[in-house]
This record gives C-alpha cells, structure tokens and sequence, in this order.
C-alpha cells in the first residue's frame, strides 16, 4: 500500500460516520492511518502535516466518548464549527503540500486539483459563521454538504494520484 492510499483510507475511516449520533468506528483510527501513511511521504512539510493530524486525531478522540459527544451533538453552531476546524486545516495544507509537490514535478492535472481542494476547504471552513449571521438554515445544509463532499473529492484525487512519484515513499535509509 502507498503512503497516500494509507492516508486516503485513514480519511474514508474519519469521514464515514454511522447512522445516528454515537460513531461505532472511531475517527482516531483513521487519524492513526494518515500519520502512518504521512510519515512514509517525501513532502517537505511532513512535520508540520503529522502535527496538524495528531491534533485532529486528539480531538476526535476527545469528542468520541458518548459523555462528550452527546453534548457536542446538541450543541451550539459555533461549537461545532470550532471542532472541524483542525481537520478543515489539515485538508488545506495537505492539498498545499501536495499541491507544491506535483507543481514541481509538472504534473498540472493534480497540481490543480489539489490547489482547488486547498481554497475550497477555506470556503467551506466560512460557510458555517456566513450561514448563523445570516441565520440561513438553507445556507448550513449547504456548508453541511460541501464539507461532505470536500472529504469525497480529497479522498477521491489521493487515490488517483497515489502511484505519482512525488507520493512515493521516503527512502528508508
């Protein structure tokens, strides 16, 4: 398995929740996947990136405990808001990262789709504030589904771009 698909399964394992409000399969897992997969890539920012995704795996471990999410769950928007923001993070630098990477290997297919992931997580970590001072609940299920398929289209392009050679593992020596 390459560096990114460990990281692309790590995120399908954070993205798929259960039905209902208690996640059965804890995002701390999937968290655990992208740093084994990021400590294998060449990416001059790893250390950085490993950071960013030992925190999200910290706070979806906090928040999975049914003591804590049971109240996170009822709670305010801004709240909420406030703990995707670590995981809105890592998608906007991993896709800078990963952006940089194919630019200097000239592949400018992925160069730019990984830059357009980049700027759409900073839309969509904007939408939600945009949505409660508008006090749109048609603009929330909007910012609800961008984040939805912001997770879909970054999982997506990992995959198809996991044999590149910029995505290929560090030497091991």
């Amino acid at each position: 398995m390459t560096p990114l698909q460990k990281v692309a399964m790590g995120l399908v394992i954070v993205a798929l929740d259960t039905l209902g409000r208690y996640d059965l399969l804890p995002d701390v897992i999937g968290w655990g996947l992208v740093v084994w997969g990021l400590g294998s890539l060449r990416l001059p920012e790893r250390s950085t990136l490993l950071a960013i995704a030992s925190v999200c795996g910290l706070v979806s471990l906090a928040v999975w405990f049914p003591q804590v999410n049971e109240p996170v769950h009822d709670a305010e928007l801004a709240l909420k808001w406030a703990l995707s923001l670590p995981d809105l993070l890592f998608i906007f630098l991993f896709s800078r990262s990963l952006s940089s990477a194919a630019a200097g290997t000239g592949d400018r297919k992925f160069a730019g789709r990984f830059g357009v992931i980049g700027w759409l997580a900073c839309i969509v970590a904007a939408l939600p504030p945009i949505a409660d001072a508008a006090d749109s609940t048609t603009m929330l299920g909007y910012a609800d589904v961008s984040f939805v398929l912001l997770w879909i289209w970054l999982i997506w392009n990992l995959f198809a771009a996991h044999a590149t050679p910029y995505a290929a593992a560090r030497d091991s020596r």
